[in-house]
């Protein structure tokens, strides 16, 4: 006996068939001009924290494990600019860079048409939103298998005021049920097409936003909202830009740390590091960590070696020593430095010089003579610099200034020897317990004072990251154990120049 399955009018809908998806698609939108920014170049390919802002996004759909194509629409007369930003940074996921359109609505259908026809996942993310994080985009993937479309949004912490066309206020909404919306935009391929076919037919269409195409024309479409971050900003005015870089800089404060002396070791056996001011302080205690895990360590300093790093000479000589002994150089490190504390109008001409040789001129003379060995092994240099490089300080001005120069060379560097693919990197400790600070400041509370091994840590950690062209944040956590006191590491008066 057939079994009817004719339907009768009382009879439950039918289930809908579930998602199957075939992939899952990150679609970068990059064909912003930049005119708000006042730049001659589109604002997705201004460098920030040593990149391209569209590289910064990029970067972060690559390693999602969660997408498993990455299509970007560029700026008019920009598609060989990041097609070469692709290339250079090794983006296998990245299947097409093609034009967009003149407009947002154009650009969307464009890449529709891209990603081709089947059941797709597809994510719309500004290329200006460099700091979208991974959990963002896991969960606008996840959502998808529940709805078909997602938005993501953070709530408002301004009151929003609805104004008419003389800029009078005619309401004022609910704060609680507003929410400022962000990027990606996911939806079921199918959805979004369907919402931009009905739109076709609408003579005024006009959108800047497609959970808004999915919104008027289908509905009745549930459209899920996923939490975004204060921090997944959109570059668009100048403030932003600096913004954009303070936040990449304290995300860089959180260096990838590996969980045990096995990954450590695997990561550093057979490096050779090279530290100028290794003798003591930061710079030993690095020296001693890196030798521990396996690394072959040259540190070099004024008391130990007779090594002075504002003379070429000496640099040279204790590269080529580093070189000869193991064939190689993977990081150059210098925390030599000074700090003469008085008024600037006090200071002799001899004193002057010396603070500016040794904290300036030395570390750029290291980076000019440590280049050639670097783009051999496409290794890092490390700088220090002090948390008073953002405001000068008053009776040590010149460190204070010294200070500041290095983290300008650390971001101009970086870019420079970007194509080499040589990193540039400066840690930027908070008040450290060394020697050249007791010098300088006397006796302190040990509690208020970083530990010098928990610097020389961090830097470790920034060494075998992929970071460039960062300042990286060191600061003491709640709880830390109190710094050692400087004087029982310090072994004698004329080895007071390091980091601190």
């Amino acid at each position: 006996m057939t079994q009817d399955h004719t339907t009768g009018p009382d009879a439950a809908p039918e289930t809908p068939a579930p998602w199957r998806p075939s992939r899952t698609v990150a679609v970068v939108l990059a064909g912003g001009t930049g005119t708000r920014l006042g730049l001659g170049i589109p604002k997705q390919l201004l460098k920030i924290a040593g990149k391209p802002i569209i590289e910064h996004t990029l970067a972060v759909f690559e390693a999602a494990p969660e997408i498993d194509e990455i299509i970007v629409l560029m700026a008019t007369g920009h598609v060989e600019q990041a097609q070469q930003i692709v290339d250079k940074a090794g983006f296998r996921k990245v299947s097409k860079v093609i034009e967009g359109g003149d407009t947002r609505n154009a650009t969307t259908r464009i890449a529709l048409d891209a990603v081709g026809e089947g059941d797709v996942n597809i994510l719309f993310h500004d290329a200006v939103r460099p700091l979208v994080s991974a959990r963002i985009v896991r969960e606008c993937v996840n959502a998808l298998w529940t709805y078909s479309a997602v938005d993501v949004a953070i709530p408002s912490a301004d009151t929003i005021i609805q104004v008419d066309e003389n800029d009078c206020i005619t309401d004022i909404p609910v704060r609680s049920t507003l929410r400022r919306g962000q990027t990606p935009q996911a939806f079921r391929s199918g959805t979004i097409r369907e919402a931009y076919r009905r739109a076709e037919g609408d003579p005024h269409f006009a959108a800047t936003d497609d959970c808004g195409v999915v919104l008027r024309y289908l509905p009745g479409t549930p459209i899920k909202v996923i939490d975004g971050s204060d921090e997944n900003i959109k570059v668009t005015h100048p403030v932003d830009v600096h913004l954009a870089d303070k936040l990449f800089q304290l995300a860089a404060a959180q260096a990838p740390r590996l969980t045990d002396h096995r990954s450590y070791t695997e990561e550093l056996t057979g490096r050779t590091v090279v530290i100028f001011g290794g003798s003591y302080g930061i710079g030993h205690d690095l020296a001693e960590l890196a030798r521990r895990y396996g690394a072959q360590v040259f540190p070099f300093s004024r008391s130990s070696t007779g090594t002075h790093v504002e003379r070429a000479e000496d640099v040279t000589a204790a590269l080529k020593t580093a070189f000869e002994a193991t064939g190689r150089i993977d990081h150059v490190v210098v925390t030599a430095g000074i700090l003469e504390k008085g008024a600037l109008a006090d200071l002799d001409e001899e004193t002057m010089d010396r603070v500016l040789q040794v904290n300036f001129v030395g570390p750029v003379i290291v980076a000019r003579q440590s280049l050639p060995y670097l783009q051999q092994t496409k290794g890092q240099l490390l700088l220090y610099t002090s948390s008073s490089y953002t405001r000068g300080r008053a009776q040590y001005a010149l460190y204070s200034s010294t200070k500041a120069a290095l983290v300008n060379l650390t971001q101009a560097l970086s870019d420079e020897w970007a194509e080499f693919g040589v990193r540039v990197n400066c840690i930027n400790p908070e008040r450290t317990a060394t020697p050249m600070r007791t010098k300088a400041f006397g006796e302190e509370p040990e509690h208020t004072l970083l530990a010098a091994e928990t610097v020389a840590r961090s830097s470790l950690d920034v060494l075998i990251s992929d970071l460039t062209g960062q300042v990286i944040d060191v600061r003491r956590a709640p709880g830390e154990p109190a710094a050692v006191p400087a004087q029982q590491t310090a072994v004698g008066a004329d080895r007071l120049a390091s980091a601190g």
